[in-house]
């Protein structure tokens, strides 16, 4: 069964710090801010532990995905699939639809991780980033570390959809025990009405779902940032949500500053006069931590915003 440590591998050959703690590992994808990894555990740490990441991380933020049954985080949610067995008829009459479309459009199978890297796989990445209105968020040198730094590693694969062969949509997962988190995928836009991002990721799930110890699909969890039509789209395709408490710890000395009025100003900033991916993650950081200091009774249920 794959451990953790080819992910941790991952993370170190892209340039991220990473701090064991007995809950748990904790990366830096952001100067400043360190998150629990795998992404799809769910953590209790102690305030002791926390305070430790606060310290050897030289920390201003922290964020985790905690169980429902804790006293403080923002009521929030994990898109996975745990069921043995992933059929057409699980997934939306819509969606049922694209994935047949999908799957006589693009031949779809493994790809490397070299090919997924070149101008190629960065052209998918960066028309889903425009899609996502993320234009500043990642450069072509980053995505180009992300890819090459798991060539290799056990339990990490990329898989493609080609038409003509073109690459018209693509997928980076990897393994951990017994659960595989899908972490990365993206398309061209003028193929997404062929329905290749149903056929990839139906395609996937199904072949995934049938090895040997595999238990769940992890399919991301809720963004700071990202519009909520990136999750229902997964809903759509069969997956559901699992509810969790996601938490956002601010550094001591930070805590007095964070108030309504400054998630609002960071908003307006990052969204409208800078127009700025990073400014935009912190309103999200500030957010998340004023909605989890809440009682669970006055915040919203996750799946609420997905009802219309």
């Amino acid at each position: 069964m794959q451990g953790i440590e080819p992910a941790v591998e991952w993370l170190r050959r892209q340039g991220h710090r990473v701090i064991y703690t007995p809950s748990s590992c904790w990366h830096s994808p952001a100067r400043g801010i360190f998150q629990a990894f795998p992404y799809h555990q769910l953590i209790s740490p102690s305030d002791e532990e926390l305070r430790q990441v606060f310290r050897r991380g030289r920390a201003l933020a922290l964020r985790y995905s905690a169980p429902l049954t804790s006293p403080v985080g923002k009521l929030s949610y994990h898109v996975v699939y745990a069921n043995p067995v992933y059929r057409l008829d699980q997934v939306s009459r819509q969606s049922r639809q694209n994935v047949c479309k999908g799957m006589a459009y693009a031949d779809i199978e493994p790809i490397s991780f070299t090919r997924l890297a070149g101008r190629e796989g960065w052209a998918l990445r960066q028309e889903t980033l425009v899609r996502q209105g993320r234009i500043k968020a990642e450069s072509e040198a980053w995505w180009e570390r992300l890819c090459l730094s798991a060539e290799g590693l056990p339990g990490f694969e990329a898989w493609g959809a080609s038409h003509g062969g073109k690459l018209v949509a693509a997928l980076v997962a990897f393994r951990t025990g017994d659960c595989i988190l899908m972490a990365y995928q993206q398309s061209l836009t003028a193929h997404m009405r062929f329905g290749v991002n149903n056929a990839l990721a139906f395609v996937f799930t199904q072949e995934a779902l049938a090895r040997p110890g595999v238990k769940k699909l992890f399919y991301g969890l809720e963004s700071l940032d990202a519009s909520w039509e990136v999750d229902e789209f997964k809903l759509r395709m069969g997956y559901s949500l699992e509810t969790v408490r996601q938490r956002v710890v601010f550094h001591p000395a930070l805590r007095p500053l964070l108030k309504p009025a400054t998630f609002a100003a960071l908003n307006y900033l990052g969204g409208r006069v800078f127009r700025n991916p990073k400014i935009l993650k912190a309103a999200g950081m500030v957010r998340f931590y004023l909605e989890g200091s809440r009682p669970l009774s006055q915040q919203e249920p996750p799946a609420r915003r997905f009802q219309h």
